[in-house]
C-alpha cells in the first residue's frame, strides 16, 4: 500500500497534466472534452503555471547528497550508499497568479481577475470555478463551467521526495567518480526512472604537502536525468489512440565543496548552483465530442516546460565506523531540502 501511495506521488509530480486531467477524469467526459474544446493554447498555459512549483521542487529534491565530503576517494576506494531527499515547499509554491485576461476563452464563475489559484502543490479553498467558452458544431458558442483541480496540498507533509542508489569510485590524482540510479518502476501505465552521474576532483589533493592542511577542498560537477510516461488510453475517456504523457527532466549540479578531516565525525559544507528543464508532453490522438457531434481530432495536443537556475548552500555531518558511514545535510534556496545517506565504503 505505502508502494502504491508513494507512486502516485511521484506520478503527480513529474507527468505532465497527470493532475490537470486528474479532477475531469472523475467527472463527466464532456468536462474534458470542454476544456480542449476552449482551445490547445489555453490548456497549455494553465498546464504550464499550474505544474512548475512542483516539477520546479523536483529538481532540487533529485540534486542533494552528490557529495558529503570534500575529500576525493584515494585510488581503488569506493563506496555504495542508499540516498534518500526530501525538498521543502511553502506557502508560496501552493498557488499562482490566474489572470485570466491572458487566456482567450476561461473567465472565473465568481467573476474578477486576475486570482490566486491551487498550483500543483496547493489547495483551492474555497473551490474555483472557471467558465470555458467553446465553439459547437451546431448551436455555435457554448460555455461550460468546470472546477479547478486540487493539487496534492499537505498530503505529503510539504515534502517533495526522491531516493537513489549512489556508488563512488577513487582515481587517482584526487579524482572521484559519481553515479547513482533509480531502478525503472513500471506498472500498467506507468514508467519511471532516473539516473545520474558526476565527477568530483579535489583540489588540496594537488598541493604540496596536503596531509597537512586541516581540511579538503573540491569541485563537483554532476547530471542527472529523469524519464516518465503515463499511459492515458484507459483513463482518458476521450476518443481517440495513443494517448499518454511523457516527461524528460535534466538538471546539472556545479559546487565547491570543503569538509573536515578527522577519522571519525567530520562537517561539511557547499556553495552550489542547479541548472535544470523538465519538459512534459501530452501525445496522441483526442476526439473532442458533443453529444453525437465530434470535432477534427487534436493531435498531440500540446508540451510544457519548467526551468530552475538557483543558488544553494549545503550544511552536513558525516559518521565514519569502519565499513560503514552515515550522513546528513541541509540545503538553502529556493526550495530547501534535506538528505540522508546510508553508505558502505572501503577507504
Amino acid at each position: 500500500m505505502e508502494h502504491q501511495i508513494e507512486l502516485t506521488r511521484m506520478k503527480k509530480l513529474t507527468l505532465l497534466a497527470l493532475l490537470l486531467l486528474a479532477t475531469t477524469f472523475t467527472k463527466a467526459q464532456n468536462d474534458l472534452d470542454a476544456l480542449l474544446a476552449a482551445g490547445v493554447e489555453d490548456a497549455q498555459r494553465f498546464a504550464n503555471d499550474y505544474l512548475a512549483p512542483g516539477t520546479n521542487g523536483l529538481m532540487h529534491s533529485m540534486n542533494a547528497n552528490w557529495f558529503n565530503s570534500g575529500k576525493s576517494k584515494p585510488l581503488g576506494g569506493f563506496e555504495i550508499s542508499v540516498i534518500a531527499n526530501a525538498s521543502v515547499y511553502g506557502d508560496e509554491h501552493k498557488s499562482f497568479n490566474l489572470n485570466t485576461s491572458d487566456y482567450n476563452n476561461i473567465t472565473f464563475t465568481q467573476g474578477g481577475s486576475p486570482q490566486m489559484v491551487a498550483s500543483v502543490l496547493g489547495e483551492n479553498n474555497p473551490t474555483v470555478f472557471v467558465d470555458i467558452e467553446y465553439e459547437d458544431p451546431i448551436f455555435g458558442s457554448l460555455t461550460q463551467t468546470l472546477e479547478l483541480p486540487d493539487g496534492i496540498g499537505d498530503g505529503t507533509g510539504n515534502l517533495l521526495p526522491t531516493a537513489f542508489i549512489q556508488g563512488a569510485l577513487g582515481l587517482s590524482k584526487g579524482i572521484e567518480l559519481k553515479a547513482r540510479f533509480v531502478p525503472t518502476i513500471k506498472t500498467d501505465e506507468v514508467s519511471l526512472s532516473m539516473y545520474g552521474a558526476g565527477l568530483q576532483v579535489e583540489f588540496t589533493d594537488w598541493l604540496p604537502a596536503d596531509k597537512l592542511w586541516p581540511i579538503a577542498i573540491s569541485g563537483v560537477v554532476a547530471y542527472t536525468h529523469l524519464d516518465g510516461k503515463y499511459d492515458l488510453e484507459e483513463s482518458s475517456g476521450i476518443q481517440g489512440n495513443d494517448q499518454r504523457i511523457e516527461n524528460k527532466t535534466n538538471t546539472w549540479l556545479f559546487a565547491l565543496v570543503a569538509s573536515t578531516k578527522l577519522p571519525v565525525i567530520n562537517f561539511y559544507g557547499g556553495l552550489s548552483h542547479i541548472n535544470g528543464k523538465s519538459e512534459s508532453d501530452l501525445l496522441g490522438t483526442y476526439i473532442v465530442t458533443n453529444g453525437l457531434i465530434s470535432a477534427d481530432p487534436i493531435v498531440d495536443p500540446f508540451s510544457v516546460s519548467s526551468k530552475v537556475s538557483a543558488v544553494r548552500g549545503t550544511l552536513g555531518t558525516k559518521l565514519k565506523l569502519g565499513f560503514f558511514r552515515l550522513n546528513a545535510e541541509y540545503h538553502v534556496s529556493e526550495f530547501n531540502a534535506f538528505s540522508l545517506g546510508i553508505n558502505f565504503g572501503f577507504r
